[in-house]
């Protein structure tokens, strides 16, 4: 028979944020809610986690549901539980950010999101519920995890110049990095391969292609191998 619990249970969602790079700066993935509270109001994708699935995999639906992205980084970020972050009821969220290349995946809302769009991170709009509070401890988190483990590669395509490689670590790091030094620096690491190719209809002086060799870094790693940028 069902068990009866003394207690109350609070709502249980998931919120997530997601990230990607553009040539200018840091983009996050914001939903314009097609409901109340908060209708009209821009906020993260995210909603309520069903009885039969796990956390993980309410994130991965919520979040192809709401933006129609899918097979992307996705990584849980922290448990925000302040008692008046939900006006409907009592509601724990579990948050998690994302990082996504913006070649190949296409945005579009649906559900309860009237429309998704790219914002820069400098320069967001008022957020429903507690998101803003959410969205800067995810920043925080890719500004610090960036440095000793390569996830920024999630955010570039699957071969990248370097100029475009410091690129990203000065825009998430928001500093100026050496050009020399930083490419001495990672080419030294040998986990980023140079390829046969080169840029392709580009205004500049085309450049050669990379990739990222996880293949490599997992085989280094296992030895003792740190990455540090």
């Amino acid at each position: 028979m069902p068990h009866t619990y003394e207690f109350p249970r609070p709502a249980l969602t998931v919120d997530i944020v997601v990230f990607a790079l553009d040539e200018q700066d840091l983009q996050v993935m914001l939903i314009e809610r097609d409901l109340e509270p908060f209708e009209g109001q821009w906020a993260l994708p995210g909603g309520f986690v069903r009885v039969e699935e796990t956390l993980d995999e309410a994130a991965r639906r919520e979040l192809q549901e709401e933006t129609g992205l899918k097979e992307i980084f996705l990584e849980q970020l922290y448990t925000f539980g302040a008692v008046d972050r939900d006006p409907r009821e009592r509601v724990v969220t579990v948050a998690y950010y994302a990082l996504v290349n913006l070649e190949g995946h296409d945005v579009r809302a649906s559900t309860d999101a009237r429309n998704a769009a790219w914002f820069s991170v400098n320069d967001l709009p008022d957020l429903a519920f507690d998101h803003q509070t959410i969205l800067a401890a995810a920043h925080d988190r890719l500004r610090s995890k960036v440095r000793y483990q390569p996830i920024g590669f999630e955010l570039l395509p699957e071969k990248f110049t370097l100029r475009q490689l410091q690129h990203l670590y000065e825009v998430i790091l928001d500093r100026e990095l050496d050009k020399r030094n930083f490419r001495k620096k990672v080419l030294g690491m040998e986990i980023v391969k140079a390829t046969n190719e080169i840029e392709k209809d580009v205004a500049h002086r085309a450049a050669r292609l990379y990739r990222f060799d996880k293949r490599k870094y997992d085989r280094l790693t296992k030895r003792g191998f740190n990455f540090e940028i």
